[in-house]
């Protein structure tokens, strides 16, 4: 036996269709497997609030060892994950093909299956996380949804958060009343044929909250693309399933996955790289829909065909170099790495991006900002996100940079709100929703 492992970490596919997989006294025992293991190292306590809860039980339990701990309160343990995956990719030392074979992101996600299949997810969670339906009715009346949504509606809020658990106080995103998918069928768009890239063709996974929320970061990205001679098609089958994934619901991803992979196969036989324009998605198509379906050849096919739209952009980057006509955008910029960026086990393509501009001035923030998708949102996890994510916000307010952004457009909104909260005198930094804008700017294709 060997302490850690030196091999890459690799995970194995999930078993949901297997009764087992639903065992409560087999989940159990693996709970309570893993959890001794990480009680033993503790490499992980300074990550999300899982750790420290769990760590906490166990020093204050009556023979400081987990045997004491009561498991009814591993449900703690399990609500505060964020299903970040950087416990697996960065911390870790136990992963497969290591003997423990200790995947915690998975075994969380296999309590919340347990959880659904016993009817213990509530009404307002499931509701919440249909982001499609959610986000065409919002579009409808997007300045109706947005009013009612705003942290300073005294009337709407307190609704909010006693119906559906959302904490008043928290920022939320606002949604657009004219999707990506129809801006972008309305306004045609020259590719640059003298582009070194021309000739690459992509189809843009829009994605529910580029679709609904922030069409303005899928315009930036299609402008861009065609300025660097990408052919480019925009499609939105289907959300990616990560706010069910988050709920266990893997039948519903799986649904997801299939109807997403049959949609996208025709443009990918044809020659299209398919390109997601947030990571939470990119991640689900390219890492979390092989292991749900790892038979499903459609599925397969898409992962090895979807791109994360910073990387896409880095490639172009290295192997036919960028179009001409980008110029220095004056004040620097802060760009957090989202975890979901870094759990495609891609590098740092944000960074490299923005570093493409000319006489680029970046800042990079690899902390978890504290917001983990709708878990930040609600009322029992909300200051507890804040908590989180305040070294990253200390940073950003103290570097003084014009610009700030995440590639996960939920944590730039909970940084922005950070930021403000720090209450520091001076200008604050213009939120981008990714940073694809500020490469929109450099082109001067986006003011």
């Amino acid at each position: 036996m060997r302490e850690g492992s030196l091999e890459a970490p690799t995970r194995h596919p999930l078993d949901w269709e297997n009764p087992d997989f639903y065992d409560e006294a087999k989940l159990d025992a693996e709970m309570e497997r893993i959890f001794d293991i990480c009680h033993g190292c503790r490499r992980c306590f300074n990550l999300c609030d899982s750790f420290p809860r769990l760590f906490d039980m166990v020093d204050e339990s009556k023979t400081g060892e987990l045997d004491s701990v009561d498991h009814k309160d591993f449900k703690k343990v399990v609500d505060a994950c964020t299903l970040c995956d950087m416990c697996y990719m960065t911390k870790c030392p136990y992963v497969p093909p290591h003997e423990f074979n200790l995947d915690f992101p998975h075994l969380m996600l296999r309590y919340r299956a347990v959880e659904l299949k016993k009817d213990m997810v509530s009404l307002a969670d499931k509701e919440l996380a249909k982001t499609d339906r959610n986000g065409k009715l919002a579009s409808l009346a997007a300045p109706i949804a947005n009013w009612a949504s705003s942290t300073g509606n005294g009337l709407t809020r307190p609704i909010l958060e006693k119906t559906v658990g959302l904490h008043r106080d928290a920022a939320l995103p606002k949604y657009a009343a004219i999707s990506f998918e129809r801006r972008a069928d309305g306004s045609p768009i020259k590719v640059n044929e003298a582009a070194p890239a021309f000739g690459r063709k992509a189809v843009i996974y829009a994605t529910c909250f580029t679709n609904y929320n922030s069409p303005d970061v899928g315009m930036a990205a299609r402008a861009v693309l065609a300025k660097n001679g990408v052919e480019t098609e925009v499609i939105h089958p289907h959300c990616c399933g990560m706010p069910m994934l988050e709920q266990g619901n893997l039948p519903e991803v799986a649904k997801a996955a299939r109807e997403v992979a049959a949609a996208f196969k025709p443009w990918i036989e044809r020659g299209y790289d398919i390109i997601a324009t947030v990571p939470s998605c990119a991640l689900m198509v390219k890492m979390e829909w092989p292991l749900i379906l790892p038979n499903d050849e459609d599925v397969k096919l898409l992962a090895r065909a979807t791109f994360d739209l910073s990387e896409y952009i880095v490639d172009i980057g290295k192997k036919e170099g960028m179009a001409p006509g980008m110029e220095a955008v004056a004040g620097g910029v802060a760009i957090h790495l989202a975890c979901h960026s870094r759990a495609q086990n891609m590098g740092q393509k944000a960074a490299d991006m923005l570093r493409l501009i000319p006489e680029a001035d970046v800042q990079v923030l690899e902390r978890c900002s504290g917001h983990g998708g709708a878990w930040g949102f609600k009322k029992e996890h909300f200051e507890v996100g804040m908590k989180v994510g305040r070294p990253v916000f200390r940073q950003i307010a103290e570097a003084g940079k014009a610009f700030v952004s995440s590639e996960c457009p939920l944590a730039g909104v909970h940084i922005a709100q950070g930021v403000d909260r720090l209450g520091k005198e001076g200008p604050k930094p213009e939120l981008l929703t990714h940073p694809i804008q500020l490469m929109a700017r450099a082109y001067g294709l986006v003011v």
